[in-house]
């Protein structure tokens, strides 16, 4: 029998939310090359967004190993001799990446093999892009998610006199499904009542009065529309955490409502949604990308304005910016082909292959000899009144050792720390969702 020519990969994820973890870990099996073998060990960073088991199995990605970890324990785990990781994946926000790369280059230096480095972002960036972009600078491959983002990460990095060759383009990771066909439930073929889905957002809009506008129209819009079925689709159960903090859930504001029959809350994987989705509208969720990717009809919203502060402005050219208003009289909107093809959606058939660049960099690195040490753009010559902050907000000093008192790695923590733990988190979720809104009502009296 045939010696196997399969290769074992052994990949570690850490992330710090569960959108974080989605990406990543659908980063991993992606990039990974063809030929092999891969075991995903995942590691979740603790702080206010760790996600629950709901939020994990929701992401439906299995790891061979997950477990909770601080960034400390995280880089004493890398940092062991029989470490045999061949790639690690950063899903983290923009200071943690950066806390980890000097941390790995501290605890790496000197040996001839460490594992490659690879980090990016979850989806559309359209804020603090320089800013995420140097955070991040110093991994091996920092992952574009579009023609668009790769023109603008090198931009970026070439015009600060950083190295720019670790910027590769892919796409987003979580994109797939069934393209999107017609459905007319007034003709023979009409499967289900035609379905329209507001995506939203934990932190878009902020203020009470802008989302309750927005639920307000979407209970509006299945008032006129009594055949229609309107869900509105939810990130998070009460009480838990995304990437972003939510202070007025829809959870809360749709109890003060009367919604009809034909309206309902929603929760699950974003890709089983939009199997049964007529027309996708949010504010500028990345379920927007996700829409056009199968070809579903994708509105963007402008009731608000076509604001910086709300992201949608990164749709400016792509076709599917409009109103409740005119939702609600029969609008179709039609994405422009041009803007789509930058944005990474790939809806021409092209996606499988939008990871090959990323695959045969990988293949590349992980087969040569050595790697150079990682060499982030920020150090404490570049950024002395910076980069200190960053790293100490994660327990690292400058030189990116752990500062006295950090998180003991060498044992698990005890029941009853992790107890602790627990009610710690549900403490301050609490304190944010409820605690927080009305200390402010009252700074306004």
């Amino acid at each position: 029998m045939p010696a196997s020519t399969t290769k074992s990969l052994r990949v570690a994820v850490l992330a710090d939310s569960d959108t974080r973890w989605k990406w990543g870990s659908l980063t991993a099996n992606r990039v990974s090359p063809a030929d092999s073998d891969l075991r995903l060990d995942g590691f979740l960073l603790r702080g206010r967004a760790t996600p629950t088991a709901r939020q994990l199995e929701e992401v439906g990605v299995r790891a061979d190993s997950l477990r909770e970890v601080t960034a400390v324990e995280f880089l004493r785990e890398l940092g062991k001799e029989d470490c045999a990781y061949d790639v690690v994946v950063l899903a983290l926000v923009g200071g943690a990446v950066q806390a980890v790369l000097h941390g790995l280059a501290r605890a790496w230096d000197g040996r001839t093999k460490r594992p490659l480095v690879v980090t990016g972002y979850v989806g559309v960036v359209y804020e603090k892009l320089a800013d995420g972009l140097l955070l991040r600078h110093g991994a091996d491959l920092v992952l574009a998610n579009s023609r668009q983002d790769a023109d603008r990460f090198r931009a970026v990095y070439e015009g600060v006199g950083a190295d720019a060759g670790s910027v590769t383009e892919v796409a987003l990771p979580f994109l797939g499904g069934a393209a999107y066909t017609e459905n007319d439930p007034s003709t023979k073929q009409g499967r289900r009542p035609y379905t329209v889905v507001f995506a939203a957002q934990p932190s878009v809009p902020e203020s009470r009065k802008d989302r309750t506008y927005l639920l307000d129209r979407l209970i509006r819009h299945a008032r006129l529309h009594p055949d229609r079925e309107v869900l509105l689709k939810l990130r998070s159960k009460p009480g838990e955490h995304t990437t972003h903090i939510e202070e007025l859930p829809y959870q809360k504001l749709v109890q003060k409502a009367d919604p009809p029959a034909n309206f309902r809350l929603v929760y699950g994987h974003m890709g089983e949604v939009l199997d049964r989705t007529d027309l996708l509208v949010t504010i500028s969720s990345t379920a927007a990308l996700e829409s056009l990717h199968r070809r579903v009809p994708t509105v963007v919203l402008s009731d608000l304005g076509v604001r910086e502060a709300l992201g949608n402005h990164h749709f400016v050219g792509s076709g599917c910016l409009a109103s409740w208003d005119q939702l609600d009289a029969g609008h179709r909107p039609a994405p422009d082909a041009a803007w789509v093809a930058r944005q990474g959606v790939a809806a021409d058939g092209s996606y499988e292959t939008a990871f090959d660049a990323a695959r045969a960099r990988i293949t590349e690195l992980l087969a040569a000899d050595r790697l150079p040490p990682l060499a982030p753009y920020y150090t404490p010559v570049t950024a002395p009144g910076y980069l200190p902050g960053v790293l100490a907000r994660h327990h690292l000093g400058p030189d990116g050792s752990p500062l006295p008192g950090a998180p003991a790695a060498d044992r698990e923590p005890s029941p009853v720390r992790q107890i602790v733990r627990r009610a710690a988190r549900g403490a301050y979720r609490h304190g944010v969702q409820r605690v927080a809104p009305v200390i402010r009502r009252m700074g306004e009296l």
